[in-house]
């Protein structure tokens, strides 16, 4: 059993504590509920930029070496992190030292100057340019992938922005959002390790006791509607072509998620997985396969990556396509599943002794709205049964939601097969599926 408390202090801030006193380091976070899919129009990257002049000095630490130094005084390695819809700072910190820590982030957080963000442009642009090739195109395959499954809308765009965005924003663009989304009532404060709940409060209540609260927009929901599969090829020069087989999912509070879960495991991450002994250990086409799940307010997704030569593509794409079948039609073994069940049990009790990993489930957990206490989550885990897997896998993998990406070198009869694979896949489902549920 893992002991955390919570308490919300008058303002509206969320302050938590999960104990954690054999250990002895603390870690701190601080998350803030704003990411990219609240970046104003042509603004994208703009949280990300915030995020990271939140480093160039504050009110109290003039510039970003007296915070850095700070930080490191009292045992800190403060870093950030920006996605879609959050903003973290965090870091680790001596248990002794906790007060000073949640002080450092609230000047940090709510008196940064905001200065020399010419500099700061000029690195968060190369950070941008590892996504394009040398023509200035986009051929980062994670986001092109999003601008195909969530089009024309935020979610879809770049988090750390565009050359031009990044190269627009000003001092008065950042203030207002600032402004707009780093409130009390918009953030959560963590820690985890040897710290103390009243005394994280006595803290809380002396860094941002006066924080004044606010009403931040909300953000733009995603409403498309996908029917049908949908096929992205991307030209570039290189020995591989990198693949992204991407299925609009569920989003962040749907309880199909654990069984989601659970299929990633049995498709991709160990050397028992499905897709690892096929297209790996059987065929020899790939170094590794990956599965990632994204989960978001009203909409998320789940996706299978890998690369591989241009002369293996078809193969690999096609040896992929009928591991769906089979996880949409058969049910998972009981070996199978439990070898699967007992490896994510095993894998959430070793987070029991990781401060980062409690800090993001009830940290993060707690600002997007799904705090899940370690015993419910195994609880899940057991529920879901061969049939509950089955069931998930048919909505999840059906052809309306996929969405297939390459980038590489791509010649008109490799797209031609790709293309006529999917199509054979999506008649495949309609048929054998559809057909027979009618």
């Amino acid at each position: 059993m893992i002991q955390w408390d919570k308490t919300l202090l008058g303002n509206g801030l969320r302050v938590v504590t999960v104990a954690m006193p054999h250990l002895h380091t603390a870690e701190v976070a601080l998350y803030i509920k704003v990411g990219g899919r609240d970046d104003p129009p042509a603004k994208e990257g703009l949280s990300h930029f915030l995020e990271h002049m939140l480093f160039r000095g504050s009110q109290g630490y003039p510039t970003g070496l007296e915070l850095e130094t700070a930080f490191e005084a009292i045992g800190g390695a403060v870093n950030a992190a920006t996605d879609a819809e959050t903003t973290c700072v965090y870091s680790r910190i001596h248990p002794d030292h906790v007060a000073q820590g949640v002080a450092l982030f609230a000047s940090m957080l709510r008196t940064p100057l905001l200065t020399d963000m010419e500099t700061e442009q000029r690195i968060v642009i190369e950070e941008a340019l590892d996504d394009l090739n040398e023509k200035g195109e986009e051929v980062d395959i994670d986001t092109v992938t999003s601008r195909l499954l969530w089009p024309e809308h935020p979610l879809g765009m770049p988090t750390v922005g565009t050359l031009a965005s990044i190269s627009s924003f000003t001092r008065e663009e950042l203030r207002e959002h600032l402004g707009r989304y780093y409130r009390p009532n918009n953030a959560v404060l963590v820690a985890v390790g040897r710290v103390d709940h009243s005394g994280l409060l006595r803290a809380a209540e002396e860094a941002f006791g006066s924080w004044e609260e606010g009403t931040s927009p909300p953000a733009v929901p995603f409403a498309g509607v996908q029917s049908i599969p949908r096929t992205l090829f991307v030209q570039d020069e290189d020995s591989q072509v990198d693949l992204q087989l991407a299925f609009r999912g569920f989003p962040i509070s749907d309880g199909r998620l654990m069984a989601v879960r659970l299929l990633r495991r049995l498709l991709s991450g160990g050397g028992s997985s499905r897709l690892h002994l096929k297209l790996r250990e059987e065929m020899g086409v790939v170094y590794s396969v990956d599965a990632v799940i994204a989960a978001y307010t009203e909409t998320g997704s789940f996706s299978l990556d890998f690369s591989t030569a241009p002369d293996n593509l078809v193969a690999a794409v096609a040896a992929t396509l009928n591991e769906l079948r089979r996880i949409v039609t058969e049910l998972v073994p009981p070996d199978e599943l439990a070898r699967v069940r007992s490896w994510y049990l095993y894998e959430l009790e070793f987070g029991f002794d990781s401060c980062y990993d409690m800090q993001v489930r009830f940290g993060w957990g707690e600002v997007v709205g799904v705090v899940w206490p370690p015993e419910e989550e195994q609880r899940e885990v057991l529920a879901v049964g061969s049939e509950n897997l089955r069931e998930v896998a048919r909505i999840l993998f059906a052809p309306g939601n996929l969405n297939l990406v390459a980038v590489g070198p791509l010649t008109p009869p490799l797209k031609k097969q790709v293309r006529e694979l999917v199509a054979e896949y999506e008649r495949w489902y309609r048929n054998e599926l559809q057909g027979n549920e009618a």
